[in-house]
């Protein structure tokens, strides 16, 4: 969310103060990321302690909160943001409309904003490594969603193809989106059918599922000093195959990530590749697929802000640029044909 939620500092203050007992709060707004259901806060408390306070609304399961807490407090993978429990030994609460979950501050730049060290690059792969290897509890994993191979966003992209065709008005931004989309309708042809293809094949497979992060691109890996660095937003966990998290790596993912180099270190520290190669193709595409239809959903929301509308906008016209997600995924394709 880009633009801060209807929520006034008094309302703020008092909800961390019962929750967390913590007193004479400031909250600074953070204007990150692309979810317009996600608020994200900078704590400072009267103690001089710095945290990090997200809010969400919609869809929230517990399982996003709880299994980072086990992975860093039990499995000891210490690139794991976790929560912080609240004073009732809870991992989030409600309040106003969102679910509220708030994390120690970590003093860094995001791999969008800074590029990771080698040491940096080696280390993910060993984090990412031993979450996939770590087996869950039947009640951690009852929690999480399990990979289906969903056809929603697919259909999704389909439906706002047939409702362009017979002409949709809006504003100026509206019209510049719909450009570029005739632009480049064939091609988002190409990418819808694909996933859908590859979809068709993985469903025949039975998958080996492990707890994948699933959202791990540049922008939710925190980079500090001393070559430090951290994973957060855990809200799209899932069981699924590997090469859920592993089609970042190399990907492109807002233009980065996607030099030979950078996933050669990756793997020194993740072990052993042996890949699918239709599940690394089929991820990227469905990523896309995904993305479009959430641009879709962005640019003709008339409660969506100016400011996240533009933001949507160049990140999607930046997607089909070279060396970006959709000519990986194209080359991934290329690989099993």
């Amino acid at each position: 969310m880009l633009t801060p939620p209807d929520l006034p500092h008094d309302a703020i203050a008092q909800h961390l103060a019962s929750a967390y007992e913590l007193h004479g709060i400031r909250a600074e707004f953070l204007p990150l990321g692309a979810d317009v259901n996600s608020a994200v806060f900078r704590i400072h408390a009267n103690d001089g302690t710095t945290y990090f306070l997200k809010l969400r609304r919609g869809g929230f399961d517990q399982g996003v909160v709880a299994v980072p807490a086990f992975l860093r407090h039990e499995r000891g993978i210490e690139a794991v943001m976790a929560p912080l429990p609240t004073t009732s030994h809870q991992l989030s609460v409600q309040g106003h409309g969102f679910d509220w979950a708030l994390y120690p501050f970590f003093d860094g730049s995001s791999g969008f904003e800074r590029t990771l060290t080698d040491r940096q690059w080696i280390a993910l792969g060993t984090a990412l490594g031993a979450i996939h290897r770590t087996e869950l509890s039947e009640s951690l994993s009852a929690a999480l969603l399990r990979e289906r191979y969903d056809h929603h966003s697919r259909e999704g992209v389909r439906r706002y193809q047939r409702r362009f065709v017979n002409g949709v008005k809006g504003d100026g931004i509206v019209e510049r989106f719909l450009a570029f989309w005739e632009e480049r309708a064939e091609e988002i042809d190409t990418v819808v059918y694909r996933s859908e293809q590859l979809a068709s094949i993985l469903l025949e497979r039975p998958p080996q599922l492990m707890p994948c992060h699933s959202d791990l691109h540049a922008g939710n890996v925190l980079l500090g000093d001393n070559d430090r660095l951290a994973i957060v937003d855990w809200d799209t966990l899932i069981l699924a195959p590997k090469e859920r998290d592993l089609m970042f790596i190399g990907g492109g993912v807002g233009h980065a990530w996607n030099q030979a180099r950078e996933e050669a270190l990756f793997y020194e520290g993740y072990g052993q590749r042996d890949l699918d190669l239709v599940a690394l193709a089929y991820y990227r595409y469905e990523r896309i697929v995904k993305d479009l239809l959430e641009y879709c959903d962005q640019m003709l929301d008339p409660a969506a802000s100016t400011q996240d509308r533009e933001e949507g906008l160049r990140q999607m016209q930046e997607q089909f640029l070279p060396d970006d997600v959709v000519a990986i995924a194209h080359r991934s394709y290329d690989d099993i044909t």
